[in-house]
């Protein structure tokens, strides 16, 4: 673990400065000092350092936009002319995030014992996948570091926005059924009980809509806390089960293709994302083979990473990559033909980029129209609920008189 050290260091301008440091001994922060153009003055270990060290239970988790502005900021600096050591010693103190902060900072230490920054990058998979690490290992053998930055920038903030896209369309429908929960929650809970002993009093025979309500209320003290729990414990499953069963993830992933409406648009995002990502690796200059299997990794569904599998296999033997595209249903007969004509042309990944924008804006517009249509049939459904509930309340109250005879 790496100590906490103080320094006084100075300028070109001849300033003293001071400021802290963490670094595995006081050659390493002497290295970085100098690396920055500083000259040091004097370096010391702090006292009990590792008892101001914060306590974090749970890791900030790295998000796209994270990673986004950390690449645009990475390629902007090294096309400025800074070393590397010393872009990322800057981006490490300046970076928000603090898991994302502490990995840079581990990067610096890799490349300073002489590590290449894509072989540093490989030791972080949850932070750096592979589609990352393998366009920065193409940026450094090519020398064109920036950018391939620029470009990995672009692809983060075209995904994220892709993924905004989809969280808005859903946004709405799961805000509306989970109020609609509660609110028959509470109804059953607390509501329904008082008129319950309301009924008692009166005799006679409920309306069946009201028994069945009553019913209802009763099973509900020990129905809802244990879909509570089985909702938790089914969540907590299935992440598990997905992580680590390929055959559970193909068929979940089948199954999410096939919902009505909702299936449709989460084949556009993985088209789209697949198309992207391809196109990003080819211009990059890597192999189509290793570009084919990083995207397998990366798709985000099972379905589209057994196809590209497949695809991989048969151009390994030689085929173009159109021909086995067109021998599984979930690629659409356009995006084949365009893939076909780029490799005809050879400019697939000018074409793939065209695929991709297509399947964006396909995206944005099949959002566009689920929220304008969810809404109307979100509210309609909601109030159903709650007004068949209180009806089968009331029905009593309308042969109350016959009761009381």
């Amino acid at each position: 673990m790496a100590d906490s050290y103080t320094y006084r260091v100075r300028t070109k301008e001849g300033r003293v400065i001071a400021g802290t440091m963490e670094a595995d001994g006081e050659g390493a922060v002497a290295t970085r000092l100098r690396a920055q153009g500083l000259v040091p003055v004097q370096i010391t270990k702090e006292a009990g350092a590792g008892l101001k060290k914060d306590i974090t239970i749970i890791p900030e988790k790295v998000k796209l936009k994270d990673l986004a502005i950390f690449s645009r900021q990475f390629a902007t600096m090294i096309n400025a002319g800074l070393s590397l050591l010393r872009t990322l010693s800057i981006l490490a103190e300046q970076t928000e995030n603090k898991t994302l902060a502490k990995t840079i900072g581990q990067l610096r230490d890799d490349v300073e014992r002489g590590s290449s920054l894509s072989a540093a990058m490989s030791k972080h998979e949850k932070v750096f996948n592979k589609l990352y690490v393998a366009m920065v290992r193409a940026g450094e053998t090519g020398g064109q570091l920036d950018t391939v930055l620029n470009r990995t920038a672009d692809n983060l903030e075209a995904d994220y926005k892709l993924r905004q896209k989809v969280k808005s369309a859903m946004t709405y429908p799961i805000v509306v059924a989970g109020i609609a929960g509660l609110l028959v929650t509470v109804m059953l809970l607390f509501v329904v009980p008082t008129f319950a002993a309301m009924f008692e009093g009166l005799g006679g025979t409920l309306p069946l809509p009201t028994l069945i309500l009553l019913k209802l209320s009763q099973a509900a003290k020990f129905l809802v806390p244990m879909t509570i729990v089985g909702g938790i414990i089914g969540r907590i499953a299935y992440k598990r089960a997905r992580k680590s069963n390929a055959g559970f993830r193909l068929r979940a992933d089948r199954l999410k293709l096939k919902i009505p409406i909702f299936g449709e648009l989460f084949l556009k995002v993985a088209i789209s994302r697949f198309t992207r990502t391809l196109g990003l690796l080819l211009r990059a200059g890597v192999p189509i083979l290793q570009a084919l299997d990083i995207v397998a990794d990366t798709t985000g569904n099972e379905v589209l990473s057994r196809a590209t599998a497949d695809v991989k296999e048969s151009v390994r033997s030689g085929e173009s990559m159109a021909s086995p595209l067109s021998r599984h249903p979930v690629f659409p007969p356009m995006v084949v033909q365009m893939i076909a004509v780029g490799e005809d042309t050879g400019q697939i990944d000018e074409m793939l980029d065209k695929v991709s924008d297509f399947y964006d804006q396909e995206v944005e517009s099949m959002t566009e129209a689920l929220t304008s249509l969810i809404e109307p049939i979100m509210i309609a459904v909601l109030g159903g609920i709650v007004g068949s509930m209180i009806i089968a309340l009331y029905m009593p109250m309308f042969g109350i008189f016959d009761l009381i005879k």
